[in-house]
């Protein structure tokens, strides 16, 4: 009985031992596969990746190139300034002058001349002309001089030579003949047959000089500046507007030289025409500053005019006496 028993217990051992072998066999020929499988041949990872292009992640921070197939966004770059192209200045058209609106006065500025007369054409201060007087039917004293009706009655028709293209309307002259003398105002113009020198007078005029059955007498005139206390007055024209004027002056002790309106910041002469009045063609100053200058080149501003077509507008000036 007991020998069974120790044969009993050996049996295990054994199985124990050959246990123990396989797994130590096991445990060998697994490191080994774990040396093949880990060995340095057999590491592609990193060296595949170089080789397909691939960027390692720790070089991802050195580029900010998009993924393939997006195009790279650049900087705008600044557009440059165009130059502008020399071109021809417009001329912007100069706003319409306000009218400023009507003053109880008027201005006066730069009081000049001289007695010399600078601006005169052919009839001068201090100048005796010789010539013949005749005379007519002066009705109501209107004529070429575009003055109107008057009550004055001592007025005279001046020969077209003298009257130079109304430069000679609203003169005083003094006429003597023979001891006698009269003041007379030119108004009116004497064509052909009158000469230079010659003065149409009114048949009044004519009556304080000699007897009407004369018809012609020899006579003497010169210019005169007389001692007016009226200041001078404006009249816009018939059909005058702030496109087109007409502008006369009326009343002035001394012969008018020049007329010239304010525009654009400015003094604009305006040409004279036969029948007394200075024009603004393309409407130029109409209504604004006028500036009035006589044959000794003394200036008057009148300011605070409106254009009111035929409507004598009288001011606070008047030129100096000579």
């Amino acid at each position: 009985m007991a020998a069974r028993s120790h044969r009993s217990a050996r049996r295990p051992r054994r199985r124990t031992t050959v246990i123990s072998a396989a797994a130590a066999v096991a445990a060998v020929g697994l490191a080994a596969s774990l040396v093949i499988a880990f060995g340095p041949d057999r590491d592609t990872g990193t060296e595949a990746a170089g080789k397909s292009g691939a960027t390692p992640v720790t070089d991802t921070t050195r580029t900010s190139a998009p993924p393939t197939g997006t195009p790279e966004r650049k900087k705008p770059s600044p557009t440059p300034s165009k130059s502008p192209s020399p071109s021809a200045s417009k001329t912007t058209p100069s706003a319409t002058p306000t009218t400023e609106p009507p003053r109880p006065t008027t201005a006066v500025t730069g009081r000049s001349g001289s007695a010399s007369g600078q601006l005169a054409g052919r009839i001068r201060p201090g100048v005796d002309y010789k010539g013949v007087a005749t005379f007519y039917d002066a009705g109501n004293g209107d004529g070429a001089c575009s003055f109107g009706a008057s009550g004055d009655v001592m007025t005279a028709a001046m020969n077209t030579t003298d009257y130079e293209v109304s430069k000679a309307c609203g003169a005083y002259v003094r006429v003597r003949a023979g001891g006698a003398a009269v003041t007379v105002r030119i108004t009116n113009e004497c064509p052909s047959p009158c000469r230079p020198g010659q003065l149409d007078l009114s048949a009044e005029a004519f009556a304080k000089l000699a007897e009407p059955s004369r018809g012609e007498i020899p006579i003497t005139w010169s210019l005169l500046s007389p001692a007016i206390s009226d200041p001078l007055s404006i009249r816009y024209k018939t059909g005058s507007s702030q496109y087109w004027c007409g502008i006369q002056v009326l009343g002035h002790r001394n012969p008018v030289a020049r007329l010239e309106v304010r525009s654009g910041g400015s003094w604009t002469p305006l040409p004279r025409t036969g029948y007394n009045y200075f024009l603004s063609e393309q409407g130029g100053g109409c209504g604004g500053a006028l500036r009035i200058t006589d044959i000794y080149g003394e200036r008057l501003t009148v300011e605070g005019l409106t254009v009111r077509p035929d409507v004598v507008q009288r001011t606070s000036v008047q030129f100096t006496a000579r």
